[in-house]
């Protein structure tokens, strides 16, 4: 089905080209002010000023309402200041649009009818290293994205593209050699690593021990290759609970690290100097994208060693070569803008990504509450477990207060969902673009812009039916991984105290708010999709919840007659569903009860 914006836009194209012979952008977008309309178009601005002679935007207006037909869409057309033309949809329209949607599982979102194979790169993890909080942003977003885009009906691939080649494996695995305890080494990450960066630094025959291994690790000598990639399972052990703590679709499969492009770099370099795109520099290969005078990209130094940026394009070719891929998504920390800046244009000057959209969706920092990088209170770097543990923990504390009389086991899933959830929306919320401060206590607030309060939010109209002895609505659209709550049954909606939910009947301003909002979920994901903002999505849902509230304040829902009752209902089934649609899409829970 298409969206009310698709439709809007669709005649409101029409009429431009009926009444001025151009195919001008409507400017469509939802009215900032409801008393002026539902949707505002602003073209006719521009447009006058196209005319020849130039006429009064307001005249161009009223040319193109004059050809405008919304038919039963509307209910009044306006035109308003210099020349907006505004838009207030008609009460029994949204209602069948509603109607429509109450009995299909994608509430009327169909699937793309021309997907795209979307490689999403995120997460990255280091070998040989925990997670930490600076790996939370690029594994939420990149996972929320792929949710989204997967959704629309694209072919998603997710691409893990983790940090397991490199010389700092020379001194990890010449520790383990002259230690002798393979086992014992690789218990605990962090200390394994530091003590072998110690004594890399401090001795110097276990430097130079250290660089031969490299040479044999890039030589491919069988017992040198075996330690590598023990290190790099080990790590795989930490790493992949903490994806399923997260409920993140990430696996071993999605795997492609920089060692799996280690064998085409060569070829990288010599095809980009063959083509004259790469040269020589002060002895080392570079790729001069704006001129000798700018940074270039070094894609092989001077020693022969390569660098990320070989790896990057080595990725690129892969992915459109090998994965067919139609656009690549990456998401990474916005200071590293110059580097995907430089390997974009050199993989387009190279003819790689013909026809291919590339694009770098970069995120800012994740800091304290004191406005500084988030770190331990002893000033060390907070490890994604540990995170992840206190907000479980803290999470407990508020369910086992709010609901002590729950199945001890159900707390401690409802406090799953809520601890992650709010580390989760708690990022996912903020413009992807600027740095956050991350606080426990705003965290897990249940009012305001939190997770807790959009689940509670979901709780509570599922209470509703509850109450009234009924089935539960219908199923959710994709269940998040360890969703604390059973499949519901039947059908969308049907199963309502013996019968079907009613027929929707839209005259309380409060309805009208609600179903209004409901039917803008497809163009917010539509947005997300293109501008990769998951804070658009998150924005939505709360509205989505603030709009339920004022309807459920003021329209009684249990306590009304029929049809008004069931009606009503029909809201609520459709409110849920869209608010566990969108938790869905964002990759966090929604419980049945809190």
């Amino acid at each position: 089905m298409l969206t009310v914006s698709e439709l809007l836009h669709s005649a409101f194209q029409r009429a431009i080209h009926q009444a001025t012979g151009l195919d001008a952008d409507p400017l469509l977008s939802p009215s900032q002010n409801d008393k002026f309309g539902d949707y505002q178009a602003n073209a006719a601005m521009g447009l006058a000023k196209q005319s020849s002679p130039p006429r009064k935007p307001r005249e161009v207006a009223e040319q193109i309402v004059a050809k405008l037909e919304l038919g039963e869409i509307a209910s009044e057309i306006s035109i308003a200041g210099p020349g907006f033309i505004n838009v207030r949809l008609s009460p029994p329209w949204l209602a069948k649009q509603l109607q429509l949607r109450l009995h299909q599982a994608r509430l009327g979102n169909d699937a793309t009818t021309h997907p795209q194979t979307v490689v999403v790169d995120y997460s990255g993890p280091n070998v040989a290293k925990e997670m930490h909080v600076g790996h939370l942003r690029s594994t939420i977003i990149g996972d929320c994205l792929a949710r989204v885009l997967e959704f629309q009906g694209h072919r998603v691939i997710r691409q893990n593209h983790i940090g397991d080649w490199g010389t700092q494996f020379g001194m990890l695995i010449q520790y383990i050699i002259s230690h002798g305890k393979e086992a014992g080494v690789l218990a605990d990450l962090e200390d394994f690593y530091r003590k072998a960066k110690g004594e890399f630094d401090s001795d110097p025959k276990f430097a130079e021990a250290a660089r031969g291994v490299v040479v044999r690790l890039q030589a491919g000598d069988p017992e040198i290759l075996r330690l590598w990639q023990a290190i790099v399972e080990e790590t795989r052990k930490h790493y992949l609970p903490i994806y399923q703590r997260l409920g993140v679709k990430l696996t071993a499969a999605d795997e492609r690290g920089e060692s799996a492009y280690n064998a085409d770099l060569a070829n990288v370099v010599a095809e980009l100097k063959k083509s004259g795109i790469a040269a020589e520099s002060q002895g080392a290969t570079v790729v001069f994208i704006d001129g000798p005078e700018k940074s270039p990209l070094i894609i092989q130094k001077s020693d022969g060693g390569y660098l990320y940026g070989t790896t990057d394009l080595a990725a690129i070719r892969y992915r459109i070569g090998q994965l067919h891929a139609n656009r690549i998504i990456y998401t990474h920390d916005s200071r590293q803008a110059q580097h995907f800046d430089q390997v974009f244009r050199t993989a387009q000057k190279a003819v790689w990504a013909n026809g291919v959209q590339l694009d770098y969706a970069p995120f800012g920092t994740m800091l304290g509450e004191d406005g500084r990088p988030f770190k331990t209170r002893t000033g060390g770097t907070v490890k994604l477990k540990d995170l992840i543990d206190e907000a479980e923990e803290r999470a407990a504390r508020v369910v086992a207060e709010k609901n002590a009389d729950l199945p001890e086991q159900q707390k401690q899933q409802i406090a799953h969902a809520v601890g992650v959830g709010g580390i989760k929306y708690s990022d996912l919320s903020k413009d992807r673009t600027k740095d956050y401060s991350f606080s426990f206590d705003q965290m897990l607030a249940l009012d305001g812009n939190t997770a807790p309060y959009l689940q509670y939010a979901h709780a509570r109209i599922r209470s509703i039916f509850r109450k009234a002895a009924s089935p539960s609505p219908g199923t959710p659209l994709s269940p998040s991984p360890g969703t604390p709550s059973s499949p519901s049954p039947g059908t969308p909606g049907e199963g309502w105290g013996g019968g079907r939910l009613g027929t929707i009947q839209l005259s309380s301003p409060y309805e009208l708010a609600l179903a209004k909002h409901i039917l803008r979920l497809g163009d917010v994901i539509d947005q997300v999709s293109r501008e990769l903002k998951p804070h658009l999505l998150c924005t939505y849902l709360y509205d989505l919840a603030v709009k339920f509230s004022g309807f459920y304040e003021n329209c009684p829902v249990l306590q009304s007659e029929e049809p008004l009752r069931g009606s009503r209902l029909a809201l609520c089934d459709l409110a849920a569903r869209t608010l566990a649609c969108g938790l869905d899409l964002l990759g966090i829970e929604h419980p049945e009860q809190m």
